[in-house]
């Protein structure tokens, strides 16, 4: 027997095409009268543009001329987005509905909202349920493996298998879903997510365009989720007033005994970032009072927390203006302050990864803006605030954005996330000493990891690393939770060598690993190097092996080896000073570019202003014009009238002298008596 399973929401096109009709672009005679009414200008006119991308294509048509100026702008609006793909104008538009008016999607007429029924397979509960192990007086429930192309579940081979730890089936290095109990939070993405003492929370996000303000909490030792029924703070000096505000693309961080929501998407944007505090004991939500100047509002930034401060790059405001700054609050006097960096910073972006490494390096990954997805690295020397752009090696994963990550040790995981096309299926590792990429494992079909704006935390269970994802969109809404528990494999790197530049990492040749074991020392590095290791050459140690030779002869092979390492170390050390000058030659060079582009971008900006001025006087006197021409029209009918009156009269005096001197010609009576009086 089969049943049906109803997922939240239309799929695209579907949805694109009722957030379409719920807009106003319906067939009617005059849609963007419609929008306008609905929407801001700007807003309105985005919209337009993205639906022509999305239904048409590329704008084909002719220029307007300059003196229709609404249809000028409207051209050129959707001639700014060039060769956009259509299922991301598809994209691009419905999430700006879902900015703008966040209960669209609930307002649309069913019959536009059929719901998409997938058919699953109706298999009795204990097919699937498999018997807790009992092991120390605890049981473990029973894990899932996802790993076939229609997101169904197999079964696993042996030989990834192993029966131990949190669950009854544990795979290394692969998703799996375990058993979860309890009521599940609503389906949703872009929410945040953390971990505190082995118990995951989940707050906020974006569920069928709705924000959400909703707190749940999974135990991760029990696996049951359950609803934290938050209360409010009473105002105070040092606490302003709670307004607990349903949000999405913030970010969730613990403090302390706290859990801080940082900025987000709302309906009514603020002016600037608000804090907000939910104290773990109590219960109790509060406002974080600041001091200084803080970031614009935004949703989509990156807060990563270095010591005792966080750091916030980059996001979205609430005109979806993209942001590239970077601001730093100190947890510990609650002050913010903006940081003007040197050196090249990321594009303008949101819906990135960051990580901090070694307490001092913050890494930068992929994001995306309007029209693009990113795959650079950027990496921001947190003492010296300067930004380097190093070069990935390895399998570089794709472009990306609304992934999440967490680190482990030196390994920076990166799961999820979209590229305008579809969900990203690769798991990926980046080793942040070796900047080398490497993939973990690789998911098929539309399973939840490979869903964007998913959430991505670490934790612990007995000794032992496992990630815990949950939610995220693609296509639909998710509110699974997955987990991954990284092999030794993963999560032990191999050692490197000296390489004292981002940008490139080479390897001293090896030196006869048969016959000794060379120990590494890390040094931190200077001026946004990532890491250092130098080899000490003078703890070279001999190990026994078969056919060893006499002591003198190989302590005269081991002295002649360490020369020659030494010079090729030097060999090596003099290319890396060359190095280090090309690149600051080059990030010199990339500087003066930098500002040379920013005073072109404003000379360009001051153009466009002027000429945007221009083209309003032209028209204001085009209507001037137009105005001169109906008078002048008007004067020459006086005219015309005027001289038709003259001549009136004229003709009138004429016709009375010639009456005159005929009649006394004739002898006319009246006219001789006339001239007698």
């Amino acid at each position: 027997m089969a049943m049906a399973r109803t997922s939240s929401g239309l799929q695209y096109p579907e949805r694109f095409y009722a957030a379409a009709s719920y807009v106003g672009f319906d067939g009617s005679t005059s849609p963007t009268k419609t929008v306008t009414s609905k929407f801001p200008k700007a807003t309105a006119l985005l919209l337009y543009s993205l639906f022509q991308q999305a239904t048409i294509g590329p704008c084909n048509t002719p220029e307007p001329s300059s003196w229709k100026i609404y249809e000028h702008t409207k051209w050129g609006s959707w001639n700014q987005l060039g060769n956009m793909s259509h299922t991301e104008a598809m994209r691009l538009f419905v999430k700006i509905l879902e900015e703008e008016d966040p209960g669209w999607y609930s307002r649309v007429s069913s019959s536009v909202l059929e719901p998409v029924v997938e058919p699953v397979v109706d298999v009795p509960i204990s097919t699937y349920k498999v018997e807790p192990i009992i092991e120390n007086g605890n049981s473990y429930p029973e894990t899932k493996t996802i790993s076939s192309e229609n997101g169904n579940l197999i079964e696993t081979q042996d030989k990834d298998v192993v029966v131990e730890g949190f669950a009854s089936v544990v795979v290394y290095d692969q998703w799996v879903a375990p058993s979860v109990s309890g009521q599940h939070p609503k389906s949703r993405y872009e929410h945040g997510a953390a971990v505190v003492q082995d118990q995951m929370y989940i707050y906020g996000g974006n569920h069928n365009g709705r924000y959400l303000n909703d707190l749940h909490v999974l135990d991760l030792r029990s696996w049951g989720w359950s609803k934290i029924e938050a209360k409010f703070g009473a105002e105070t000096p040092d606490s302003p007033p709670v307004t607990l505000v349903p949000c999405a693309g913030h970010s969730l961080i613990p403090w302390e005994n706290q859990l801080l929501s940082i900025a987000g998407h709302t309906k009514d944007s603020s002016e600037s970032i608000h804090v907000k505090a939910f104290d773990l004991q109590t219960s109790t939500w509060s406002t974080l009072k600041t001091y200084g100047k803080p970031p614009v509002s935004r949703g989509g930034q990156s807060v990563t927390l270095v010591g005792t401060s966080l750091v916030i790059f980059g996001g979205q405001d609430a005109k979806r203006s993209l942001l590239n700054d970077l601001h730093i609050l100190d947890l510990e006097t609650k002050t913010w302050d903006e940081i003007d960096a040197v050196g090249v910073p990321p594009s303008p972006r949101s819906d990135h990864a960051a990580a901090v490494h070694a307490e001092r390096y913050l890494l930068i990954f992929g994001g995306g803006s309007h029209a693009t997805c990113y795959n650079d690295l950027h990496v921001l020397d947190l003492q010296t605030m300067e930004w380097s752009r190093p070069t990935q090696q390895g399998s570089i994963p794709t472009p990306r954005a609304g992934h999440a990550g967490v680190t482990v040790g030196e390994n920076w995981f990166i799961v999820g996330g979209g590229d305008n096309k579809s969900g990203v299926s690769e798991t990926a590792i980046l080793n942040m000493s070796t900047l080398v990429w490497s993939v973990v494992t690789s998911v098929q079909g539309r399973v939840p990891v490979a869903s964007e704006g998913l959430s991505l935390v670490v934790s612990s269970y007995n000794g032992e690393d496992i990630l815990v994802s949950f939610g995220g969109y693609n296509g639909r809404y998710n509110n699974e939770v997955n987990i991954l528990k990284p092999s030794h494999k993963s999560t032990l790197q191999s050692k490197t060598i000296d390489n004292p530049l981002p940008e490139s990492v080479s390897a001293v040749p090896n030196a006869t690993n048969n016959t000794r074991d060379v120990e590494s020392e890390l040094e931190a590095l200077q001026e946004g190097k990532i890491r250092e290791i130098v080899m000490d050459n003078g703890d070279l140690e001999p190990i026994k092996s078969k056919g060893e030779k006499p002591g003198e002869f190989l302590v005269a092979t081991l002295k002649a080896e360490k020369e020659e390492l030494e010079s090729s170390l030097s060999k090596e050390k003099v290319h890396n000073l060359q190095l280090k000058q090309e690149l600051a030659d080059a990030e010199a060079r990339n500087t003066d570019l930098y500002k040379e582009l920013q005073s072109v971008r404003g000379q360009l900006a001051a153009e466009q202003s002027r000429c945007f001025k221009l083209e309003v006087e032209v028209a204001e006197l085009g209507q001037k014009l137009q105005t001169i021409g109906t008078l002048q029209k008007e004067l020459e009918l006086l005219q015309r009238q005027k001289a038709a009156s003259e001549q009136a009269v004229l003709n009138a005096k004429q016709r009375q002298s010639s009456g005159g001197v005929w009649g006394w010609l004739a002898g006319n009576p009246s006219s001789q008596r006339d001239d007698d009086a």
